[in-house]
Parts: structure tokens; C-alpha cells; sequence
């Protein structure tokens, strides 16, 4: 445990810590009374309440229309089924600053609604309700679907035939077994909504701000890091209280269930209404998510002769003092950095959860969640305030950017192999220790070659969210050094339809690279490795 917990000290704790003490303490005192005088600010109280309710509003959406989803891939058997699988995953690993983007071609100004229709989402709540149930569709569909194929069907059976009807046999029997995992998609869904950034500075303009937009108004444009600390604090203790609740609703689903094989779950569709079913949740994924992305490449084609795209090689805009197109070699080199650092950092702290158990390794897994809620931005920020002196004076080295980056993927390296350690039967390691093998022999021998799919399926994984991640990178990116989502970004920022043409054209690159990365992923994944 002691290289993640330092990995994390330093570069998530320390940063974050700089921030709120540069923002509170004034002259060597303690500027508490700063906090009230925040809070009882009626714009920052707006802000809010509407970062909650956006994020309650979000999360039941998102429920209401992915669980019938969860139902279709869990139990149904179809021709084309782990491609699609793979197809409702991309908008979950995508770049916020993609998915607002795509949103913004088909809602926004100009976008495919207002051409056909006249109607306009884009600076409406809609839109990003609407844009963070395209992104979260595939949490509540991997998560609850990825134990309801595990969920043994002959449970419910009984039921029937004991005399329940089918909606009191699936409320009684199946819908608790469930509830768990339920319980834990809805919580991470409002933890992605409630700080959600790129997507509402997209979608929202000067309307709407959530608490991540928030903090990122008060420290790259007005400066006022003692608002952005107390801001930040009370999205701490919120994402404190929301992973608290989450880690009890995975230790009550791993609990007195009873699983089987999923490949003895799923059947080919039977009846008008099974097939009616299938046909509807299909007509969803057309709609919510592959048109947004088909007009996201339509839109980056609209120029002839690929115009937008071969306007990437040019610096002519001034925006950068690159060519655009060499932010896609920037982001491959930064995402390849962070991977092998949140293999490195994730695998130790996954191996440490396997072996320990007890309040401090509960407390140890709780804070490798963290990133995944705390403000990008915060820590971003962090990077450039705290990381200024000998011998962590990293403000000029490329290096910050994965270590950034690696924040994020951590998160589902430990997610994705933990499963699959706790799975190894612990007598084959004493085994091999009995017979002489060294610690590091046992795990090279035993360990290894069971986790092996599911240290490429993290990698992956850790890769395309290393790829994506925007909050942090924003500050810490340089403009001779530009990263995916910076690019695209900064050319949304700036009038113009090439500008606006370019940014669908570097967007459209980011989505085929990360959908690509879930194919193979797709192939790899194992049942158990297969949830979130």
C-alpha cells in the first residue's frame, strides 16, 4: 500500500490541500468566517441547487431509460450483441468536452434540429440532461445488467410456480437481489452528473453552472481562490458522503447472492413483447447515442475534399502554437504514460485490497475513488500551485500531464482487477510457496496468468479515460504541447466555421481512437471484468 498512498499524497492530497490553504489562510490566519460569507453568497446557493437537481434529474433519466437496456443485454441472446455492447460503452469513455460537442452539433445552433425543425437545446437544461444520460447510459447498463446475467433465473421460476404472477415475482425475488446494484449505478451516475464540467460549459453557456464550472470561473477568470476553496471543500465532503454510500451497496451485493454463468442466463428473444422489447431499447441506442455521433462526423465532413480535417495541419488560426493534428500524437504519448502508471499504482493497490481487509483498507479503497469526484479542476490548479519548488518543481515537464491523467485511471484499474484477484483461490498461492516459489515467483506463476485479460482490459480501460480527461489538463497543458480535448476546446471557444469545423474533425478522431479501444477491450472482457 505505501507506493499508491504516497502516488496519492502527493499528487492528489497535496495539490488539493495547496488550494484550499492558498485560498483560506490570508497573512498566516485562518479566514474561516470565509466560508459562511461563501455560502451565503445567493448565486453560489443557486449553483447549488442546481447542481444537485441537474444531478437528481440526470441520474432517474438515466435509470428509467438504461434499465430496460440492462434487462436486454443481461438476458437476451442477438446476432451483433457484444459489438453493440461496445457501442453503448464509447460515450461513457469519451472526452465531456466530445459528448458536449456532439450534443451541440445536433441541438445547438446550426445542429441537425435547428436545420430540420428550427428548434434549438443548446443554452437549455435539456440539453445536458440529454447529453449526461448519453454519457452514463452504459454505467447503469454494465453495472446492473452485468449482475442481472449473473442472477440465477430458476429463483424467480420457482416463484411462478408457486402461484406468483410475473410482476410479484420479479418484485419480490429478482428486485431485491438487484436493488444493490441499482443503488450503487444510481450513485455513481449522480457522482459523474453532480460534478460535471465539460458538458455543461458546452451545453449550459453563461446559464448554468454546476460546482466544477463554478470553481473553474473563480479561478481561471476572476481569481478568487478563497470562493473556489470553500467550493471545493463542499464537493469534497458531498463525493465523501456519496463513495460512503456507494461502498455499502457493493458490500451488500457481493453478499448472499446467488450467481450463476451468464452464458446460461441469456436466450434468444421469445414473443411479440420480448422482441418488441429488444426492437425498442435498439431504437434508443440509434437515437441517444449513435445519432449524436453520426452527426459529430457529419458535421467534420461538411467541408469538401476533407477540408476540416486537412486544415488540422496548419498553425495558421493561431490558436495554438502547433498544428492542431499534433495534439492526436500529444494525447497518444500522454495516455500511454498514464497507463503504465495506473497499471503500476492500480495493480499495487488492487493486489494490497486482495490481501487486507479491515477499516483502514475500506478507508484505503474509498480514497482511490476520489478523483473520480473531487474537482479536476481543483487539482489541476493544485498542480500548478503546489508542484512549483525543488524537487517537485514539475511545472515544466511533460510528465505532469500522465500524472494527471493517471488520477482518473486508477480508479478502474482497481475496479476492473480486483474482482478477478479476490477470485484466485488463495490455496494455489501457499501451494506454490510449499513447493519453494518465491513471493514474486508465486505471483508470476499463479497470479499472473489468471489476471493477465484483466491487466489488458484495465489498461484499456485506463487508457481511454487517460485519453479524455479534460478538467486537469486545461490548466497544465501547454499550447505548444496540446492535448485531444484541449484542442477541441479551445477551437469551440473561437468563432468561426473552421474553427467549429476543426473541433467536430479533432472530436471525430477522438471518438474512432477510443471506440476502437473498446472493440478490443470488447474481446477481451471477461464476465468478471466485465462491470463497472
Amino acid at each position: 500500500m505505501a507506493l499508491p498512498v504516497a502516488f496519492f499524497g502527493v499528487f492528489f492530497a497535496y495539490p488539493v490541500a495547496a488550494i484550499v490553504v492558498r485560498g483560506l489562510k490570508l497573512d498566516g490566519v485562518w479566514q474561516f468566517g470565509r466560508i459562511g460569507e461563501v455560502l451565503g453568497d445567493s448565486g453560489i446557493r443557486h449553483v447549488l441547487w442546481f447542481t444537485t437537481w441537474q444531478a437528481l434529474v440526470s441520474t432517474a433519466l438515466t435509470l428509467l431509460i438504461a434499465l430496460p437496456g440492462a434487462y436486454v443485454f443481461a438476458r437476451f441472446d442477438f446476432r451483433g450483441k457484444e459489438i453493440l455492447r461496445a457501442v453503448v460503452t464509447v460515450p461513457f469513455v469519451l472526452p465531456t468536452v466530445v459528448v458536449g460537442t456532439a450534443f451541440l452539433a445536433l441541438v445547438g445552433h446550426g445542429g441537425l434540429f435547428d436545420e430540420l425543425w428550427g428548434v434549438r437545446l443548446d443554452t437549455t437544461v435539456w440539453a445536458i440532461l440529454l447529453a449526461h444520460v448519453f454519457f452514463n447510459y452504459a454505467v447503469v447498463v454494465r453495472t446492473v445488467g452485468g449482475l442481472w446475467a449473473q442472477l440465477d433465473p430458476r429463483q424467480e421460476e420457482a416463484a411462478r410456480m408457486l402461484g406468483a404472477s410475473p410482476s410479484a415475482a420479479w418484485r419480490r425475488v429478482t428486485l431485491p437481489a438487484l436493488a444493490p446494484a441499482v443503488a450503487a449505478a444510481a450513485l455513481m451516475v449522480f457522482l459523474f452528473t453532480f460534478t460535471s464540467f465539460g458538458v455543461v460549459q458546452i451545453l449550459g453557456g453563461p446559464t448554468f453552472s454546476t460546482l466544477e464550472v463554478e470553481i473553474y470561473r473563480q479561478t481561471s477568470e476572476i481569481f478568487d481562490l478563497a470562493t473556489a476553496a470553500v467550493l471545493t471543500i463542499v464537493q469534497f465532503v458531498a463525493v465523501g458522503l456519496i463513495l460512503a454510500l456507494h461502498a455499502w451497496t457493493v458490500r451488500r451485493r457481493e453478499t448472499a447472492l446467488r450467481l450463476v454463468d451468464p452464458s446460461l442466463t441469456a436466450r434468444r428473444p421469445r414473443g411479440a413483447g420480448q422482441w418488441a422489447l429488444l426492437g425498442a431499447v435498439l431504437a434508443t441506442v440509434v437515437v441517444l447515442i449513435l445519432l449524436p455521433l453520426g452527426v459529430l462526423v457529419e458535421r467534420s465532413l461538411d467541408a469538401p475534399g476533407f477540408g476540416y480535417y486537412k486544415a488540422l495541419t496548419s498553425d495558421d488560426s493561431g490558436i495554438f502554437l502547433v498544428a492542431p493534428i499534433e495534439a492526436v500524437g500529444n494525447s497518444l504519448k500522454y495516455a500511454g504514460a498514464a497507463t503504465v502508471i495506473a497499471l503500476l499504482i492500480g495493480g499495487l493497490a488492487a493486489a494490497a485490497l486482495t490481501r487486507r481487509a479491515g477499516r483502514l483498507v475500506r478507508g484505503f479503497d474509498a480514497l482511490l475513488m476520489l478523483p473520480l469526484g473531487v474537482s479536476a479542476v481543483t487539482v489541476g490548479f493544485g498542480f500548478l500551485i503546489a508542484l512549483d519548488e525543488p524537487p517537485l518543481d514539475l511545472r515544466s515537464s511533460w510528465i505532469l500531464v500522465p500524472l494527471a491523467q493517471a488520477l482518473v485511471g486508477v480508479p478502474f484499474v482497481v475496479r476492473t482487477m480486483l474482482p478477478v484477484l479476490r477470485a484466485v483461490d488463495e490455496r494455489l498461492r501457499e501451494a506454490a510457496a510449499v513447493l519453494g516459489a518465491s513471493p514474486w515467483r508465486v505471483w508470476r506463476e499463479v497470479d499472473l496468468p489468471m489476471v493477465r485479460r484483466a491487466l489488458l482490459v484495465a489498461a484499456g480501460f485506463a487508457f481511454a479515460v487517460s485519453l479524455g480527461e479534460f478538467g486537469a489538463t486545461v490548466f497544465i497543458a501547454r499550447a505548444d504541447n496540446p492535448t485531444l480535448p484541449v484542442a477541441v476546446a479551445r477551437l469551440l471557444g473561437r468563432p468561426g466555421a473552421l474553427n467549429y469545423g476543426q473541433a467536430m474533425a479533432l472530436s471525430t478522431i477522438l471518438m474512432v481512437v477510443c471506440a476502437v479501444a473498446l472493440l478490443v477491450l470488447e474481446r477481451l472482457r471477461t464476465d468478471r471484468t466485465g462491470e463497472f
